[in-house]
């Protein structure tokens, strides 16, 4: 009775700032589900305005402490000089300059460039002000007015309204001195309204460069070494609302740069400053001019997707379906590849891993008359990884699709979009967004470390969901995808020797495929653009076989041993996340 009362009061607790998903948790409680209703009011407390007011209160104010009393009292050799950019052309330049005066460090310039008006702005222990020549009209080229003006080693951009925390150049220094080859630096952030709440905390991944050509989650809270960012000058005018963004697309993509992410709120962004996307897609135009046959298109939110070409001509995929006794899923699933599929060169090798159902038999017989259709026999216990490989063995095509059986193809365009990614030479394997009945989300890549070994993030994410910071609408690196559709180079496949098939002959196949490619240097790849129903493990069903548990056992012992996923924090994961969430909530501390 007391953990019914307890729960019930904690969905009132929540009932005001997250009504729906109160709601829900409440429905599944009193309809008996009583373990997925404390997970979904957990995910719910998680992702309320008051987790991060909580964090902000306890975990955040001891770590400022901590890091406070460990800065430097005075300049001196090693330690960095950070010039800070102000583009002063607004009210907002006021509160920027006032959260300055807090700044715990003992070696930084303001860089003001705009107009003399913000001369009584300037605090006396701030030195540096550099008024903008007449040219200095718009953000691209104060930045370039600042750069040329900074002393210090460091360039700091701040945007227009933006407050830096006291920590924030104390956290740069320390992350340099952890990492001295860095050429660029750039934190979390959230957002901040005009009474001073804080919201929206954007916890981000390491160095993803395929994450920054769709979303601009750097430019916020970033430091450029002042070589690299003269060097990157000078800036067009037409690039003139994107100036940092620009700057950074060319500081990232220079020879020997190294890019690294500080975990720690370093900026507090103007709530609802709006980001000027056009301005991004010009910038980014001109930074893959040299690419021919790039396409730039509008995402969801602010994002964009960038379309690389197709091969030409067209390679053939082979698109390699294991299977046994599952003639309706099968059969729809053939259907939509030879029938719905609009990308033409490809072959269907279905694997018979001895079916004796009449129903599958009789329907194996009829799809093996088409010639774009072989059927392999293997009559052996099942392994899905030695399937594959059988397969891929006796495939003509230049490129592979692993394709579970009990996928469904709802959209024309998935294996063209998947192979534009594949086709790409630092690209390893290409995944979808699969989805379930229900629209909600099923697999959005892997994330290692969920649990303990690896989960599919943003599972369950519903329909028009933008989930965390849209991450789920975008094409980004990925430490893997799953098998259940997924494409890659046959060479790149075979250099790697393909699926292990004796430790991990049915779990985790696909995760230890995808990380011997990235052991070999090439990234594996999230693509949301080709998306497919997947009706997962209906054509496995899970039992309660103590003999199945146990090798399951065996082949998540086996992904540890190998690659040390339980020690592991995922690139696109943050040490300040839930890891046992695979929704990428804030990890609270009881």
């Amino acid at each position: 009775m007391t953990g019914g009362a307890g729960f019930l009061m904690a969905c009132l607790r929540l009932l005001p700032v997250r009504p729906s998903l109160a709601l829900e948790a409440a429905g599944l409680w009193l309809t008996g589900r009583r373990v997925r209703a404390r997970n979904r009011l957990s995910a719910g407390a998680r992702q309320s305005p008051n987790a991060y007011r909580r964090w902000i209160a306890t975990v955040e104010r001891v770590e400022q402490a901590q890091c406070l009393a460990a800065v430097p009292p005075a300049p001196a050799a090693g330690v960095p000089r950070f010039s800070l950019l102000l583009h002063n052309r607004g009210e907002a330049v006021a509160r920027t300059v006032a959260s300055l005066e807090a700044l715990a460090w003992p070696d930084w310039e303001l860089v003001v460039v705009g107009h003399p008006g913000a001369a009584p702005l300037m605090p006396g222990r701030i030195p540096h002000m550099v008024l903008a020549p007449a040219s200095a009209r718009n953000e691209a080229t104060a930045l370039a007015a600042g750069i040329a003006a900074a002393s210090g080693e460091w360039i700091v951009p701040l945007a227009d309204g933006m407050l830096l925390p006291p920590t924030a150049l104390a956290r740069y220094a320390e992350a340099l001195a952890a990492a001295p080859a860095t050429t660029v630096l750039y934190g979390d952030h959230d957002e901040i309204d005009a009474a001073g709440r804080r919201s929206r905390p954007w916890w981000k991944p390491r160095w993803n460069s395929e994450l920054f050509l769709a979303q601009d989650h750097v430019s916020p809270a970033c430091a450029i070494a002042a070589p690299v960012a003269r060097a990157a000058l000078p800036l067009a005018d037409s690039l003139h609302s994107a100036g940092t963004f620009a700057l950074l697309l060319r500081a990232t993509s220079s020879p020997g740069a190294v890019v690294t992410h500080v975990p720690h709120i370093q900026a507090h962004l103007r709530q609802g400053m709006a980001a000027n996307r056009p301005a991004r897609m010009a910038a980014l135009a001109r930074h893959l001019a040299d690419r021919p046959g790039v396409a730039l298109r509008e995402g969801p939110g602010d994002t964009v997707a960038v379309e690389w070409p197709m091969p030409a001509p067209a390679p053939l995929v082979s698109v390699i379906v294991p299977s046994r006794d599952n003639a309706g899923l099968l059969r729809a699933c053939v259907h939509g590849v030879l029938a719905r599929t609009r990308y033409r060169p490809l072959e269907v090798l279905i694997v018979d891993n001895g079916s004796t159902d009449a129903a599958t038999l009789a329907f194996l017989g009829r799809v093996a008359r088409n010639p774009r259709v072989r059927v392999l026999r293997h009559a052996a216990p099942f392994n899905f990884a030695e399937l594959n490989n059988l397969a891929v063995r006796e495939a003509r095509g230049e490129y592979l699709c692993l394709l579970n059986d009990d996928t469904e193809v709802t959209d024309p365009g998935w294996l063209g979009e998947l192979v534009r990614q594949a086709a790409r030479p630092e690209v390893g394997a290409v995944g979808a967004k699969l989805l379930y009945p229900d629209g909600s989300i099923q697999h959005a890549g892997v994330t290692l470390g969920i649990a303990g070994t690896a989960g599919h993030a943003h599972r369950f994410q519903r329909p028009g969901d933008p989930g965390y910071f849209h991450r789920a609408d975008v094409a980004h690196c990925v430490s893997a995808v799953t098998a259940a559709c997924l494409v890659v180079s046959r060479a790149k496949y075979v250099a790697v020797g393909g699926m292990d098939e004796v430790a991990f002959p049915v779990a985790f196949n696909d995760v230890d495929l995808c990380l011997k490619l990235e052991q070999a240097g090439w990234h594996n790849l999230y693509q949301p653009a080709a998306v497919l129903v997947h009706h997962e493990s209906k054509s496995r069903r899970r039992t309660a076989d103590p003999a199945r548990a146990a090798a399951f056992r065996l082949e998540r012992t086996a992904l540890e041993e190998r690659w040390r996923v339980a020690e592991r924090i995922d690139p696109l994961h943050h040490p300040r996340l839930d890891r046992n969430s695979e929704r990428y909530l804030l990890r609270i501390e009881d």
